[in-house]
């Protein structure tokens, strides 16, 4: 999902699972554009109001501290979950 606001900030969900251990994940992200004193394009993330490293650089597992993770299209966590029956992580 991606959605573009007045103030150049764009909202982008992403689904991740983590290759070593298993454990899948969903988060969307608010990515504000602006320009630095070069007058280049940077691109800031937060989460819940608070600056993250962008999803895209992430090399470790939330759960298990490794890795590789697999970066998916959004919803695919929720739907094998559903699909298996699994409770949603807290």
């Amino acid at each position: 999902m991606v959605s573009m606001a007045r103030d150049d900030s764009v909202h982008e969900a992403y689904a991740f699972v983590c290759l070593h251990c298993g454990h899948g994940w969903e988060e969307e992200y608010e990515i504000r554009h602006t320009l630095d004193l070069a007058g280049q394009r940077r691109a800031e993330y937060f989460v819940h109001g608070l600056r993250v490293a962008s999803p895209l650089s992430r090399a470790d597992c939330p759960f298990c501290r490794r890795g590789p993770i697999r970066i998916l299209r959004p919803g695919r966590v929720k739907a094998a979950r559903s699909f298996l029956h699994l409770p949603s992580p807290m």
